[in-house]
C-alpha cells in the first residue's frame, strides 16, 4: 500500500491514479473517459483487498474536484467507509489503532466532502515538464540504522516529463565504508523473503513527490555504465513515491531480518539490470 500517513492521499496508489487521471484530464480527455482507461488499466489494484480502496478513494476525489462524481463511484466509496472495511484493512496490515483512530476521521470527512457540491470543476492545466532527480547510473549511498552504508543503482532517467521518474534498483551493500563504483558493480540486487516477501527484487520506479523532504539523507558518490533501457510506460515493475520508506526503511528491515532468518536463496547480481548480454564474454 506504501502509506505515509492517515490522509486519503498519503499513499502511492492514490498518489499515482490521481495524478494520472489529471495528466490525463489536463491532455484534454473528459472525465468519463478517463475513469474508464484508470479502470482497464488497474485491475492488478483493485483485485488486491490491501490496495483496492486507495484506487477507488483517488478516483472519486479526482471526479468530484472534476464537478463530475460518478453515481456508482460514489455508492462505492460510501459503502467501503460506512462498513468500516478501510479501516479493517489497516488493521490487517497492523496499523497502530491511534493511526487507525485518525483514519476513521479521515475518512467520515471525506464522505462528507465528496457529497457536498464544489463551486466549480477544477481548471485544466498546461502540463509542466520535469526531469528526473537522479541521472542514469547514478550510484546512491545511504546510512543504514547499524550504522553501515548501504546503496542502490540508478537505471533509468525518465526526462521530459511531468513527473521524472527513475528506476532504481536497491543493493545488498551493508558496509562500514563508503561503497565505492566498483562495489556497485559488484554488488548484489537486495532481494526481500521479510514479513511475508518470497525473494522480491526491491527494483521500483522512483516518483519524486516528497523528495526534498529526504535528499539530505542520499548521497550520489559516482556513475555507473547502464547498457540497458528501461520504458516507463511498458514496465511491469512498480512505482513508488517515497525513498526513505522503499530504498532506506526496507534495506534495514531485510538486513535486520538476516540476523535470524535465511537470507534469499536467490541471487541476482546488479549486472543483470544494467549489462547488455549479448556484449558479455565468458572465458
Amino acid at each position: 500500500m506504501g502509506a505515509w500517513g492517515t490522509a486519503i492521499s498519503s499513499n502511492d496508489t492514490h498518489a499515482d491514479i490521481y495524478g494520472e487521471f489529471f495528466d490525463l484530464y489536463n491532455e484534454g480527455l473528459n472525465v468519463a473517459e478517463i475513469s474508464k482507461k484508470l479502470i482497464v488499466a488497474n485491475q492488478e489494484i483493485i483485485d488486491d483487498s490491501d490496495d483496492c480502496n486507495n484506487f477507488w478513494f483517488a478516483l472519486a476525489k479526482a471526479q468530484w474536484e472534476c464537478k463530475q462524481l460518478d453515481k456508482d463511484i460514489f455508492d462505492r466509496v460510501k459503502k467501503i467507509i460506512e462498513t468500516d472495511a478501510d479501516l479493517e484493512t489497516w488493521r490487517k496490515l497492523d496499523a497502530d489503532e491511534k493511526d487507525i483512530k485518525k483514519r476513521k476521521i479521515v475518512l467520515e470527512k471525506f464522505l462528507a466532502d465528496l457529497q457536498t457540491e464544489r463551486p466549480k470543476p477544477k481548471s485544466r492545466k498546461k502540463k509542466i515538464i520535469r526531469q528526473p532527480v537522479f541521472e542514469k547510473g547514478d550510484c546512491l549511498t545511504f546510512k543504514l540504522v547499524n550504522g553501515n552504508y548501504s546503496g542502490a543503482v540508478v537505471l533509468e532517467a525518465v526526462k521530459d516529463t511531468e513527473y521524472g521518474y527513475n528506476l532504481i534498483a536497491s543493493t545488498r551493500i551493508n558496509q562500514p565504508a563508503k561503497p565505492t563504483k566498483k562495489d556497485f558493480e559488484n554488488a548484489e540486487v537486495l532481494l526481500l523473503n521479510y514479513a511475508s516477501w518470497d525473494n522480491k527484487q526491491n527494483v521500483s520506479w522512483y516518483l519524486p513527490l516528497r523528495h526534498k523532504a529526504v535528499a539530505h539523507l542520499i548521497e550520489k558518490v559516482d556513475n555507473m555504465d547502464v547498457e540497458l533501457n528501461y520504458d516507463r510506460n511498458t514496465s511491469m515493475l512498480g512505482g513508488v513515491g517515497d525513498f526513505d520508506i522503499w530504498f532506506i526503511e526496507v534495506a534495514n528491515k531485510q538486513f535486520e531480518s538476516e540476523q535470524t532468518k535465511e537470507k534469499p536463496t536467490s541471487r541476482k547480481s546488479i549486472n543483470e539490470f544494467t549489462r547488455n548480454k549479448s556484449k558479455w564474454k565468458f572465458w
